[in-house]
């Protein structure tokens, strides 16, 4: 083939008649419950919840995922922080036929994979929905043979949360990789079939009373790994062997001097070159990203520390510019897919290198608290350094256990690694559950409250503009049942007097009872009519506008309340700094 994955995918779905969208930021504009866009269809929760999208219904994507929750996984041969999600989308228009018919049609006639080594999952059906016959049954009007479609249950086949909305049966399409022989039967817990893309068929809703109803407007919503699927394609187990890694891990092989085929250095260098690219992306996106000791920024500050960490681990002089050349190939990579690149390289060259030499004094640190550790187990007569010791150095400083017990060994010490174990699985636990709690809600959390918010948002950045200058811009916000955080360019701290006019100001206009309506219009109309345009690159052709009366004219994707008056009291509780010329607010509404 000689075009790659992302662009066969996108021209295909095209031809189809469906609008490619480019990716969104990789922080969720509209859900504040996720620290980043964990999958492909995040950006798209309004449109699939029933906000009409500007640029009709047929859409398909190349979205930019982030999920911190895998960190500690990043090593082996297929797991990536960073990742990127090919979908298509159908809201309220074709459903389980065409999806089913494009999805083979693209595999089989697109990408050239024989239909003998593909195989199918459907949902088997419950107490209150019955099986996924349909599906089943065009698939093999397709050619699929009845034995290569197995019948799953809510845990393989079924999509939706808990608290309710919409939701929906899926098919899964799995890929036989290996040589042997394909099996005449499909068999799940074959770990030889490997799942290349998920078709989801929201056509039900579930009722907070746990009812289930069909939906009168059926979405589709499909997802396919660009990672996975390249390896597949390429005939590799091994991702980083991909055309998408291999010259990346070729120059850490010529940095560090050593091979990747050695294991022993193997997962230092797919922890560098994956960590590599997530920095670039993290760091280039328009949401403004920079190190910090929390949310977004603290996970950039760990992966660049990490990888810093597992560069010195291989010998490569962390003092180099090792970083700057590996980010240069990314940048050359990716920029095709993704304009804020081109447009962000000095930024991301700028932060390495200020990570870095913080994080060399770190280190730095981090040796010093390990000789002050011996010296008083030492004097103890232990030579084994405990679990929970580990694990501090680890949290605190950065210390992986093995450069611990490298250490340690060198002294003729251990480490209990065992205790190590147990600290770390405890920590790494209450973070998947975190994380989880954060995405269930954030599918379905349009609630009152929510949306009252986010139409807040909108007055409370047209009042700063009004009262700090037009220089002001968002620089990304966060929205709870309990209050709005809004952060926001500007230099230095706001006065009291300057609060209290910007609260003023938004309080002032949700008294004048102002309609909130919504207009579609190209990108330049909207900027004509004096639109703010928030990620600007992000849109296609055609925008929505929200205006708040005459007062605020915003590009956003919704949802808005009707009417100011619907706001209650808005009361500024905080206002403090985020980073160097980032402010940041928080505010209630009563």
């Amino acid at each position: 083939m000689s075009k790659n994955l992302k662009d066969l995918y996108l021209d295909f779905f095209e031809s189809k008649g469906h609008k490619v969208i480019p990716s969104a930021s990789v922080i969720p504009e509209n859900d504040p419950t996720c620290l980043f866009n964990t999958a492909g269809m995040q950006p798209l929760i309004p449109y699939l919840l029933g906000e009409k999208h500007p640029l009709g219904t047929r859409l398909t994507d190349l979205q930019k995922c982030f999920r911190s929750t895998d960190l500690d996984e990043i090593g082996d041969k297929t797991h990536h922080t960073f990742f990127e999600m090919l979908g298509n989308w159908s809201l309220g228009d074709y459903f389980k036929k065409d999806s089913i018919d494009y999805s083979f049609e693209f595999l089989t006639k697109v990408l050239e994979i024989p239909k003998e080594k593909l195989a199918i999952s459907v949902f088997k059906g419950n107490d209150k929905v019955d099986a996924d016959n349909e599906s089943a049954e065009h698939w093999m009007r397709n050619g699929i043979p009845k034995e290569r479609i197995a019948y799953l249950g809510e845990e393989d086949n079924w999509w939706g949360v808990s608290t309710g909305g919409p939701c929906g049966p899926d098919t899964e399409i799995f890929y036989f990789r290996s040589d042997d022989e394909v099996p005449k039967e499909f068999d799940p817990k074959d770990d030889r079939w490997v799942e290349i893309w998920n078709n989801v068929f929201m056509e039900y809703n579930k009722t907070s009373n746990g009812k289930i109803i069909p939906l009168e407007k059926k979405n589709v919503d499909t997802g396919m790994g660009v990672e996975r699927t390249t390896s597949i394609l390429e005939g590799v187990d091994d991702n980083y062997k991909t055309s998408i890694w291999k010259d990346i891990i070729e120059k850490i092989e010529k940095l560090s001097n050593k091979s990747y085929e050695n294991e022993e250095y193997a997962r230092s260098m797919r922890i560098i070159a994956d960590h590599i690219r997530a920095i670039v992306m993290i760091t280039s996106d328009d949401a403004n990203i920079v190190p910090s000791n929390t949310d977004q920024g603290y996970i950039l500050r760990r992966l660049i520390r990490r990888m810093i960490r597992y560069a010195k681990k291989l010998d490569i002089d962390i003092n180099s510019d090792f970083d700057i050349e590996l980010a240069k190939m990314i940048f050359t990579k990716y920029e095709k897919y993704y304009s804020e690149i081109k447009r962000k390289k000095e930024k991301v060259e700028e932060i390495l290198k200020k990570e870095k030499n913080k994080f060399v004094k770190t280190l730095d640190k981090g040796i010093k608290e390990f000789n002050k550790i011996v010296e008083i187990l030492k004097k103890q007569d232990i030579k084994v350094i405990g679990g929970k010791t580990v694990f501090r150095l680890y949290d605190t400083y950065g210390f992986p256990p093995e450069m611990t017990k490298e250490e340690a060994s060198e002294i003729g010490m251990d480490i209990d690694m065992e205790g190590f174990n147990k600290f770390f699985i405890e920590h790494q636990n209450k973070s998947r559950e975190g994380s989880k709690e954060k995405f269930k809600g954030g599918l379905v959390d349009h609630s009152e409250v929510t949306i009252k918010y986010h139409t807040a948002t909108h007055l409370l950045h047209q009042a700063l503009k009004d009262v700090l200058g037009n220089d002001v811009n968002q620089k990304g916000s966060n929205i709870n049942h309990e209050r709005l955080r809004f952060d926001f360019s500007y230099p230095s701290k706001l006065t009291d007097e300057q609060k209290k006019k910007v609260e003023d100001i938004v309080n002032q206009k949700i008294s004048e009872a102002l309609d909130v309506t919504v207009e579609e219009m190209s990108v330049d109309e909207a900027k004509a009519k004096g639109a703010i345009g928030l990620f600007t690159n992000k849109y296609g052709s055609v925008v929505k506008v929200y205006s708040i009366g005459d007062y605020s004219k915003e590009i956003c994707g919704g949802p808005h309340v009707k009417n100011t008056s619907e706001l209650g009291i808005f009361k500024i509780i905080k206002e403090e700094a985020v980073s160097s010329g980032v402010r940041r607010i928080k505010a209630t509404l009563k």
